[in-house]
């Protein structure tokens, strides 16, 4: 069985989450690692046993050894280095957001297709089967017909030099977390919406440290969200329909054996599913795509609707009115 090699763009801290999975699949294995210090990439490489270390991103994207990236740079640099992963016939894995413009999604997109790799947003929750089993009741009816969608994600930042803060590196609480309750609401509702709405707080770096949107749906679907980066550790989804209402307590960081709530009526039943390492789904997921030629799991069409459900919202808390899509 030919085993993936994998590079570490970066030494990022998310790079953690990834280990784990690529040291338990058969098909996928870590070898290398880039940082533009050499010392930080051989300290990096030293303490998390990575076989070879390299000074610089270009060595990485150079070395013929190196089958697919993990792109975990941050937000603003990920168009520039996907996209000279792809041209040097990387299949790439890149951290959420794929890019800040539906322009640069498109010239992500494009690349990957000259180039005949396979490019993926790493939306960890799509391939859990938490996730799968959400879509699962939905789709057979479990809540009647769809409705409502509500989402929250929250938590404390202290560090007021965190890069999520920075502007100029893509910061703000909607491109990190509110993406994860758009694209849930996306996802189970099976369409794009239609009309948003989002107010914001922004702090002081002009980042939006806060925030909270609508999203129309066709078919009398609504959802609603929360981010951000100053209130306490929220998460949660719940979905809404004619004949019931199902709530999911930890929908984007499952654990194993993650339970949620069907109600209907007055009866609630809680149902488990198994579940599995967060991150291992997106690496098999990558391996299926790159070595049996299956569809990515998580498509780049899919990103670029994403970002472009996260454009207008924004666009919307600057305006103050609703944005038609």
């Amino acid at each position: 069985m030919k085993k993936l090699r994998w590079g570490l763009l970066s030494t990022a801290h998310i790079n953690q989450a990834l280990l784990p999975p690529l040291r338990a699949s058969a098909r996928n294995e870590l070898t290398a690692v880039a940082s533009r210090d050499l010392d930080r990439a051989k300290t990096y490489a030293k303490e998390q046993k990575i076989p070879r270390a390299f000074g610089s991103y270009e060595e990485l994207l150079n070395d013929p050894d190196v089958d697919v990236i993990y792109n975990s740079l941050p937000n603003s640099m990920h168009k520039e280095w996907t996209i000279k992963a792809a041209e040097a016939g990387k299949h790439v894995l890149c951290e959420k957001p794929l890019a800040l413009t539906v322009e640069d999604a498109d010239a992500i997109a494009i690349a990957a297709k000259k180039a005949g790799v396979v490019v993926m947003e790493a939306f960890m929750y799509r391939h859990h089967p938490q996730t799968l089993k959400v879509k699962e009741l939905i789709e057979g009816g479990a809540i009647g017909k769809l409705q409502v969608i509500q989402g929250a994600f929250t938590f404390k930042i202290s560090n007021e030099n965190d890069v999520r803060l920075n502007p100029l590196l893509g910061g703000g609480s909607i491109w990190d977390i509110g993406c994860y309750p758009i694209s849930y609401s996306r996802l189970i509702a099976g369409a794009e919406p239609v009309e948003v709405f989002g107010w914001q707080v922004t702090g002081k770096s002009g980042v939006d440290e806060t925030f909270a949107g609508q999203l129309r749906f066709p078919n009398n679907v609504y959802a609603q969200f929360d981010c951000g980066f100053r209130a306490p550790d929220r998460t949660h989804m719940e979905f809404a329909g004619s004949d019931g209402a199902l709530m999911i307590t930890r929908p984007f960081k499952p654990f194993l054996n993650e339970e949620m709530i069907l109600t209907r009526g007055t009866k609630k039943e809680v149902i488990t599913t198994p579940g599995e390492d967060l991150y291992l789904g997106e690496v098999e997921n990558m391996a299926d795509a790159i070595l049996n030629g299956a569809a990515p799991r998580m498509s780049l069409a899919d990103s670029r609707n994403n970002i472009g459900t996260i454009l207008a919202l924004l666009q919307s808390a600057r305006e103050g009115k609703p944005i038609m899509l």
